[in-house]
């Protein structure tokens, strides 16, 4: 049913017309040091029907109190004419003894059925999990896991901005807001966001400064991400937003108000993939219409020049 290699797991769903309509799950499979499973299953998302699938940790009760791992994964749904064609879609995840899953939907439940698209072939889908995992531990400063988790959080934020020269208020050195170390040129966005979101940190324990001004790093980033127009992003920008919101709340930020404006620009992006999609489908509509004319024209004109001969009733007897 499935194979595990390296940090790769292949899933083969067979006769999956038949389980389609139910949740199912793989068998566990061990990555990284830890065992999981995944669930694929159907769900109503904009009034299509879609293929989800989830990233499950098995045995959390065996972890250690506060354990937590930073996992990069990513679900393929394979396409057999191409891969090219496949169904991508990853993230990066905190996972935790609480925060033990994370799904994706992948891809509309018809399209997957259409043995005219090449996913679905002697009613098999193939499902191809990758993951990477990362433990990461606060009171681990100066080690390796440490280390990891501040790469991750520089990691985030530069998926989210693009780097530019300090200017010369950068030069000048950070400033205290509420506790957290901040550039000047960040100056007036943060204070804005403690002003208009007081909650937003007040449950951030950690008193490490590195860690305390990379988190502000993320949030100032994420917000210049998410207020640029929906048609900039790529499905794959709005997963990793996803998963850095996710993040950032298991450290204990109230980003209430970003979430929902990413689930703003989530939904104009939608729109704007259905708007090229509406004009894709009408400029095929109109190239099948000019095509019919045609040929109906042809048809006509062959009807009209036909002329059938004078029969005598002798030819016909």
């Amino acid at each position: 049913m499935g194979n595990p290699v390296d940090n790769k797991f292949t899933w083969v769903i067979k006769n999956f017309c038949s389980v389609s309509s139910k949740p199912i799950y793989s068998d566990p499979f061990l990555i990284g040091g830890y065992k999981w499973h995944i669930l694929a299953y159907p769900k109503k998302r904009d009034g299509h029907l879609c293929f989800c699938l989830d990233l499950e940790l098995v045995d959390c009760e065996f972890l250690p109190s506060g354990w937590r791992s930073v996992v990069k994964f990513s679900f393929t749904v394979v396409n057999y004419f191409s891969k090219k064609l496949s169904s991508q879609i990853g993230l990066k995840h905190l996972f935790t003894k609480k925060e033990r899953s994370k799904g994706l939907s992948m891809i509309h439940l018809s399209e997957l059925t259409d043995k005219k698209r090449g996913f679905l072939v002697d009613g098999e889908v193939e499902i191809v999990a990758q993951i990477d995992v990362r433990e990461t531990d606060h009171k681990l400063q100066g080690s390796k896991d440490y280390d990891m988790e501040m790469a991750y959080l520089n990691g985030m934020a530069t998926t989210f901005i693009i780097n530019k020269e300090p200017n010369d208020d950068d030069k000048a050195g950070l400033v205290n807001v509420k506790g957290f170390q901040v550039l000047p040129s960040q100056l007036g966005i943060v204070n804005r966001i403690f002003e208009k979101h007081p909650e937003t940190a007040l449950e951030c324990c950690t008193k490490n400064q590195e860690l305390r001004a990379s988190y502000i790093n993320v949030i100032f980033s994420l917000i210049k991400m998410l207020y640029k127009g929906a048609q900039e992003h790529s499905t794959h920008d709005l997963s990793d937003a996803e998963g850095a919101l996710a993040y950032m709340k298991n450290v204990g930020f109230k980003l209430d108000w970003l979430e929902k404006k990413l689930d703003e620009v989530k939904e104009i992006k939608k729109k704007c993939e259905r708007v090229t999609e509406m004009q894709q489908e009408l400029h095929d509509l109109m190239n099948k219409h000019t095509n019919v004319s045609l040929l109906l024209e042809k048809e006509k004109l062959e009807i009209k020049n036909a002329s059938a001969p004078d029969l005598s009733f002798s030819d016909v007897i």
